[in-house]
Order: C-alpha cells, then structure tokens, then sequence
C-alpha cells in the first residue's frame, strides 16, 4: 500500500539533521559528557560487514582505521562506514546522519556547520581532526562523481 506524500514521515534535511546535531550537544555541560555521547553514538552504529573492509573503501588520513561505503545514485546517496575508534565512530555516526540519504548535489554543497557550532572542531585532536576532514573528503568526493 502506497502512503500518501503528505503523510509520509518527514526526512530532515542536511541543515535540519545539523541543526538537531547541535542542540543535543548544548544539553552537555562539558567535554567528558560529550565524548561519551559521541561514543555511545558510535555504538549505535549497523553493523558493517567484514567483506566490506577492504583497501579500495578504507579512508588514509585517519590515525584508526575507517571504511566509507558509497552505495546510490545522484538522486540519493547512502553510506556505510565504520572505525576502529570509539570516538572516530562517533564522528561517523555524526557524518552520516547529515549526509547519508541525501542527493550528491546536496552532500557536494552541504558544509559541516556543525562541527564549529558544537566546539568539535577545538575538542579534537590533530590527528583526529585530520582524519574527519579525510573522512569528509572522500565522502564529498564520492558525492561528486556519482553526480558527474
């Protein structure tokens, strides 16, 4: 049976998954807390097949080892990813939730916003912080060879 549009449930947008992202991480009144979010985050993660970990969809950049799946089309991306890190699967768990079912377009042009607005950006370590820009860089790019 076909659900009307009008009553399907609503898919938050990029900005909208960002926008929660950033209110839930303001309920945590310091850094320890919000590590621990991120790891139970990381924690709720599917499970990624072993199969799956392969050279060909391991991202380099990162200290731990992290896999990034694309699967899709131009009009709606998904991605599955996971890491060795409790705190790296966290930022996943993140990057996914703003950018995982959406159009390449849309993840092409979709700034990680959130990622300043929660303070993550001076909470991280170098390393760490390289490898979530190694992450989302081949994510985007990712995005946008499938919309070329």
């Amino acid at each position: 049976m076909n659900v009307p549009r009008e009553n399907a449930p609503h898919e938050p947008t990029a900005a909208e998954a960002q926008a929660a992202i950033v209110e839930e991480f303001a309920f945590f009144s310091d850094w320890s807390e919000r590590y621990q979010y991120l790891i139970d985050l990381g924690r709720q993660l599917p499970r990624f097949p072993e199969e799956l970990k392969t050279e060909q969809f391991r991202v380099h950049g990162c200290q731990s080892m992290v896999w990034l799946v694309p699967s899709g089309d131009a009009a709606r991306m998904t991605f599955q990813a996971t890491s060795d890190s409790a705190i790296v699967s966290g930022l996943i768990a993140l990057i996914l939730r703003v950018y995982s079912g959406r159009s390449a377009a849309e993840i092409v042009s979709t700034e990680p916003d959130y990622i300043q607005q929660i303070g993550l950006a001076k909470h991280l370590s170098p390393t760490r912080s390289n490898g979530l820009a190694a992450m989302l860089a081949r994510l985007k790019a990712y995005a946008a060879a499938t919309a070329a």
